[in-house]
């Protein structure tokens, strides 16, 4: 990758900061933070090989910084969460292309906080209808509601994470609880999820980790 932005201290270079495969598996998707793009690749699922798309990108707002995206279960929609601006931005998806389309864009915040902050983790429900954001700063987990139909986002609530520094939370594969990983405190924070609005609960229960950054489900047989 190439080139910069207009971040002085964050976006001097690329800095491709997350890469994951279409639902498809027909491209692959890299969030580069430094350049503020979304570079797309086709994706080879026999040789691993990856070949840039025409069109070879998607751009953000200058200085957005996307970090993760998330995919709606559909594959329709792809919401980016921008680590600088502490926004969300929502993508329709031409599977057909590997094309992406802005849409929307919405703030992770509260309209009143005025301290810094830098998002980190997004998540889609399994169920489609809920998206997740963790805010690192103020420290908490963003909840909205998602229009199935466009894919627009409204704004639900925001949760104290529990501790500080929420890098990386997860969803169980079952869809009733949120996990959150607290870097800076040491813990990671377990919320119950109401399967009918998204709503976190926090069960009282905290595992100590050292530094949790990144947490992953596994299948056991």
């Amino acid at each position: 990758h190439v080139g910069s932005s207009i971040n002085r201290e964050h976006q001097e270079g690329p800095h491709a900061h997350w890469i994951e495969t279409t639902p498809d598996n027909r491209f692959a998707i890299v969030a580069d933070l430094g350049l503020d793009e979304l570079l797309i690749y086709r994706f080879d699922a026999k040789s691993g090989s990856l070949t840039p798309n025409d069109p070879p990108y998607a751009k953000l707002d200058p200085g957005a910084g996307p970090r993760h995206l998330a995919f709606d279960p559909n594959g329709n929609f792809a919401y980016v969460v921008n680590e600088l601006q502490s926004t969300i931005t929502t993508f329709a998806y031409d599977s057909s292309h590997g094309a992406l389309e802005k849409l929307a864009t919405v703030s992770t915040l509260p309209k009143n906080f005025s301290g810094s902050n830098d998002t980190a983790e997004i998540k889609v429900h399994p169920s489609g209808k809920f998206l997740f954001a963790s805010n690192r700063g103020h420290n908490s987990i963003v909840l909205f509601s998602i229009n199935s139909r466009t894919g627009a986002l409204t704004l639900v609530d925001h949760y104290p994470t529990e501790g500080k520094t929420p890098r990386n939370f997860e969803i169980d594969p079952s869809g009733k609880f949120l996990f959150v990983a607290n870097q800076d405190t040491d813990n990671v924070a377990v919320f119950q999820i109401d399967s009918n609005n998204g709503r976190l609960t926090f069960t009282k229960k905290t595992i100590a980790v050292p530094s949790p950054v990144c947490l992953k489900f596994m299948a056991i047989e």
